[in-house]
């Protein structure tokens, strides 16, 4: 199993990881739903689900990033690759004309 970043204070995206937000977010809609809760308290409620709700959004954007950023490299490096085994023993380039050993009979203006 892959280590959790660690979070520094100064850190934007400082706060629960995504499972720990998530499994916070469905407990407080599950108590919504279910309590019969005084209007504050479901106001508090509220308020706390729309922070873990944007505490997820934050982690989902930052890991798809993450994740786009890594393909491009894979793609760059192969694209690097094969023009290098291109240039570095891949296929021949075509041949031209001139190139023809059998193509003596041509005539030729320049």
């Amino acid at each position: 199993m892959a280590a959790r970043r660690k979070t520094t204070p100064n850190d934007p995206e400082a706060g629960p990881g995504f499972e720990e937000a998530l499994a916070e977010l469905e407990a407080v809609v599950e108590a919504m739903e279910e309590e019969q809760l005084p209007l504050e308290d479901l106001v508090a409620h509220y308020e706390k689900g729309s922070a873990l709700l944007k505490r997820c959004e934050t982690v989902l954007k930052s890991a798809r990033e993450r994740l786009e950023l890594i393909t491009l490299r894979n793609q760059a490096e192969n694209a690097l690759d094969s023009a290098a085994a291109t240039t570095h023993g891949g296929a021949p380039p075509p041949e031209t004309p001139e190139d023809d050993p059998d193509d003596d009979d041509d005539i030729r203006l320049f």
